[in-house]
C-alpha cells in the first residue's frame, strides 16, 4: 500500500506539473489570440480540470499494460535483428519517421473511434464539448484516452522505431510523447491562429476545430490526424475551409450519431 500511495503521489505531482506548464502557456495564448469569448468559469470548466488529472494518471496504467503485451510479441523480432536497419538510422531521420508512423496509427485509432460503435460509445464524451479550448484536450473517458495513445504507439513498435527500449523508454520515445501531447493541446486551443500554406502539412487549431464541428453533415467525421493533415487527404477525410471557422461544435447535428 505504501508503494501504491507513493506511486500515486508521484503521478499526481507529475500531473500537477503538466497542468501548471500547459496553463502558463495556453491561458495567455488564448487571452491574446482569443477565437471565441466565453464566461469564466465556462460550462464544464471544473469537470474538465478533473478530466485533466484523471486522464493524466489512469490511462497510463492501461497503456503500460498494453505496451508490455506488445513488447512481448515483438521482442523476438528485435532479437533476430529484423529491425537492426531501423536502429542504425541517425536520430535526426528516425525521429521524424517515427512521428509520421505514429500519426498514421493515431489516425486509424481515431477514425475507428468514430466508426466502431463500441469505441464511439467512449469517444463521444470528448465530442460533447461545445466550447473548444486547451482544457478540452483531456475531456475524455480514460479508456478512450488509453486507446488513442496506444494506437499511436503500435506502429512505432511494430516498425522497429522503439528499438533498444522495448518499453523501457528512450530519448526518441520521450520526445515523441512530448511532441504529441503538446500538439494535442495546441490544436484544441481557443486561438484564432492559422498556419497559412503550412496548414496543408501541419495540423492547426482550425483543422482540429473542424473535426469537432457539428454545423453540417459534410463537416462531421473529418480530420482525424493528430499532426499531419495530408494523412486525411490520403484517406479521403480532409475538410478545411480556408477562410472560416466552424460556427458550432458538439454532437447535435443532422446525420450524426446523436440523432
Amino acid at each position: 500500500m505504501q508503494i501504491s500511495l507513493a506511486s500515486l503521489s508521484t503521478d499526481l505531482g507529475q500531473a500537477l506539473s503538466l497542468f501548471v506548464l500547459m496553463a502558463c502557456f495556453f491561458v495567455p495564448l488564448e487571452l491574446v489570440f482569443n477565437l471565441r469569448s466565453s464566461e469564466f468559469p465556462r460550462r464544464h470548466f471544473w469537470a474538465d480540470i478533473g478530466f485533466f488529472f484523471l486522464n493524466s494518471i489512469v490511462p497510463a496504467m492501461l497503456v503500460v499494460a498494453l505496451v508490455s503485451c506488445l513488447v512481448f510479441l515483438v521482442k523476438p523480432l528485435y532479437s533476430i535483428g529484423l529491425f537492426a536497419w531501423v536502429g542504425a538510422l541517425p536520430l535526426w531521420l528516425k525521429f521524424p519517421l517515427a512521428i509520421v508512423v505514429g500519426d498514421v496509427g493515431a489516425y486509424w485509432g481515431h477514425r475507428w473511434s468514430h466508426e466502431v460503435p463500441f469505441l464511439w460509445y467512449f469517444h463521444k464524451l470528448h465530442h460533447e464539448a461545445e466550447h473548444i479550448d486547451w482544457l478540452v484536450t483531456n475531456r475524455a473517458h480514460p479508456f478512450d484516452t488509453a486507446f488513442m495513445k496506444f494506437s499511436g504507439l503500435v506502429l512505432i513498435y511494430l516498425c522497429g522505431f522503439a528499438h533498444g527500449s522495448l518499453g523501457q523508454g528512450t530519448l526518441l520515445m520521450s520526445v515523441y510523447a512530448l511532441v504529441v501531447t503538446t500538439w494535442a493541446f495546441l490544436v484544441h486551443a481557443n486561438v484564432n491562429l492559422r498556419f497559412g500554406v503550412f496548414e496543408q502539412w501541419l495540423a492547426s487549431p482550425a483543422f482540429h476545430h473542424w473535426h469537432h464541428s457539428n454545423e453540417s453533415p459534410e463537416s462531421v467525421d473529418k480530420n482525424y490526424a493528430a499532426i499531419f493533415p495530408w494523412i486525411d487527404r490520403v484517406f479521403g477525410t480532409y475538410y478545411l475551409p480556408s477562410r472560416r471557422w466552424p460556427s458550432s461544435c458538439g454532437l447535435k447535428v443532422v446525420g450524426s450519431r446523436s440523432d
